[in-house]
């Protein structure tokens, strides 16, 4: 596409086609190591787990779990603890918060602790979803509807960080991989569950 737009829109030769292509080539590669790693690393024990889960039919401990896993993966997540600080940064240029070193930090501790209980709670919910059987679209449509409710109340300074979080945190493979962990347990917990006669 990019060779399409500068070769015959722009009719300007490629800079440094080898360079472009090695670097393409590579970025090949890593991913389809990163895929193959993932494949056989993380989802049998993700496969394990779930089945594990499902086999103990206890509901509580798996919404338990499914927000534990969300909540733990997204306040480690490298890119959300990364984006925290410049926040916070932010928020002290703008005026909102206190220029000290305290109340930067609070402000970006109390970010990562907020994404990371939303994070928590959507799982949750997804969990819940796939137990319970509720049409995925409801919660879809419920969800932009929230949003665009809380967007026309919340302060215009925090609007842009609330967007931007969520896109980081669930850019990322780890919430990904919980969430999919999750759905698998969710998905073999109904399954168990309406095959046992006194469900």
């Amino acid at each position: 596409m990019v060779a399409f737009f500068q070769v015959i829109i722009i009719q300007q030769p490629l800079p440094e086609l080898g360079r472009i292509l090695t670097g393409l080539l590579l970025v090949i590669l890593g991913l389809s190591l990163f895929v193959r790693g993932l494949e056989q690393g993380l989802f049998p024990i993700g496969e394990s787990l779930a089945w594990a889960f499902a086999k103990r039919g206890n509901l509580s401990l798996l919404l338990t779990f499914a927000f534990a896993l969300g909540f733990g993966t997204t306040i480690a997540e490298p890119a959300l603890t990364a984006i925290a600080p410049e926040a916070a940064t932010d928020a002290a240029e703008g005026g909102v918060i206190g220029h000290d070193e305290s109340a930067m930090q609070n402000y970006a501790t109390g970010l990562r602790i907020t994404v990371a209980l939303s994070v928590g709670l959507s799982i949750l919910v997804g969990v819940l979803r796939i137990i319970r059987g509720w049409p995925i679209q409801h919660l879809i449509i419920g969800g932009y509807i929230g949003v665009i409710i809380m967007t026309a109340f919340a302060p215009p300074e925090i609007i842009g960080i609330a967007y931007d979080s969520g896109g980081v945190t669930f850019s990322k493979p780890s919430p990904r991989l919980a969430a999919s962990t999750l759905t698998r347990a969710a998905e073999l917990h109904s399954s168990l569950m309406s095959r046992m006669p006194l469900a």
